[in-house]
């Protein structure tokens, strides 16, 4: 299990270019082929990797892995997900010293950030999908009402349109976790 755990995190780690967030993709993935978590603790991963200090990607590697193994999993997933960043930021490093003038080497990274965009805007319409989405009740028969998560349709819009208003965009991430945690509590009642 742990050997695994290090193998799968590191061919997230070598393949998921665009920081954090372009983990998600093999995150599903992994839930959907070892079933070690599910798209909910998915969810539940991302909330809190999302409010705690570091590295997004390294976070949730560091979670899933606990949540897969204990301790010994987080230890194995994180450095399974590090481990290329390291050894590719090493090579990169001496090759981008010696070849920075390049246009090959500048047309690969041109190449490179749609790819990570991808990635990303793929992670974020699949977790919006998981979360606005009531899957458990969809059988094709239940009104429009039951299948779509209207309270969490209405604050993810307010909350956007109010992060994107000059008056808050300043503001710390921190403050919009915190007080989506405070609105998700109060309307859990």
């Amino acid at each position: 299990m742990l050997l695994t755990l290090y193998i799968e995190f590191f061919k997230t780690g070598l393949f998921a270019v665009g920081g954090g967030l372009a983990t998600l993709p093999f995150l599903y993935d992994l839930s959907d082929r070892y079933g070690w978590f599910s798209y909910e603790q998915l969810a539940d991963m991302i909330a809190v990797s999302e409010s705690t200090p570091g590295a997004i990607g390294v976070n949730m590697a560091t979670y899933a892995g606990f949540s897969t193994a204990g301790l010994p999993g987080a230890i194995m997933a994180t450095f399974g997900l590090v481990s290329p960043s390291i050894i590719i930021i090493i090579i990169l490093a001496h090759i981008l010293e010696r070849f920075k003038q390049s246009t090959l080497i500048q047309g690969a990274f041109y190449g490179l950030r749609p790819a990570s965009t991808a990635l990303i805007a793929a992670a974020g319409f699949n977790f919006m999908f998981h979360d606005l989405i009531n899957t458990s009740v969809y059988n094709g028969l239940q009104s429009l009402h039951a299948v779509i998560n209207i309270k969490a349709l209405i604050f993810s819009v307010v909350l956007y349109v109010i992060m994107q208003h000059r008056l808050f965009k300043h503001l710390h991430p921190v403050v919009f976790i915190a007080f989506s945690a405070i609105i998700g509590i109060l309307f859990s009642f």
